[in-house]
């Protein structure tokens, strides 16, 4: 059974960091394309990163690149994504979710969720001062 469970999300002041974490059971990052999406009320969902299945790299929104990182710890079965310079449009839910052998095609487009197979709750993210 696939699970995706995110933590680390909280309340940061702008220019401050959070590391938000998504600890899976189920999957391989060998097997698995890992993306983090966030969404707002009203919003569309918002494709954050995306981490190629096959170690085949990673790729960012534009709004995050530079900002944010995403790293995989295989033997803790979690991706963490690394958010710095934290900004008040960044507050969101932020969730994960698992593609099994996927390549993040369509990223930055609304097609590229639907890839998806497997998703996490969410954990909240607000940048406030």
């Amino acid at each position: 059974e696939v699970q995706l469970v995110e933590s680390g999300g909280g309340l940061v002041q702008p220019g401050g960091s959070l590391r938000l974490s998504c600890a899976t059971s189920g999957v391989t990052f060998e097997d698995y394309a890992i993306g983090w999406f966030r969404q707002v009320p009203g919003k569309e969902r918002e494709g954050v990163s995306c981490m190629r299945s096959s170690n085949a790299g990673t790729v960012y929104a534009d709004s995050v690149s530079g900002r944010f990182t995403v790293a995989a710890d295989n033997a803790a079965n979690t991706v963490y994504l690394q958010m710095d310079d934290l900004k008040p449009e960044d507050t969101a839910v932020y969730l994960c979710a698992a593609e099994f052998f996927g390549f993040c095609d369509n990223f930055n487009t609304t097609a590229h969720e639907l890839q998806y197979d497997y998703w996490g709750q969410g954990t909240q993210v607000t940048v406030s001062s």
